[in-house]
């Protein structure tokens, strides 16, 4: 009988995860400093209106890059 060092199915699992949610987390976060580099140009430039869009854009993927980190606290912990 042959022993299983390496279970494939749950390494490539992990893998494909890690890049998904690595790609996934970078992008988020690239558009919190986009949203807050472009609200403090519109700010300076005296447009409330689109500072408040970038502010807004850059607060929603600032809770998306919280609730990643959330996520993989979760995950980790109870398995």
């Amino acid at each position: 009988m042959t022993a299983t060092i390496v279970d494939w199915s749950d390494l490539l699992q992990t893998i494909g995860a890690s890049i998904v949610a690595g790609i996934g987390i970078t992008v988020a976060f690239s558009v919190v400093i986009w949203g807050g580099a472009r609200f403090g140009d519109l700010r300076r430039e005296d447009r409330p209106g689109p500072a408040g869009v970038a502010l807004t854009v850059s607060g929603l993927a600032l809770a998306v890059v919280a609730a990643g980190v959330v996520f993989g606290i979760v995950v980790m912990t109870t398995k």
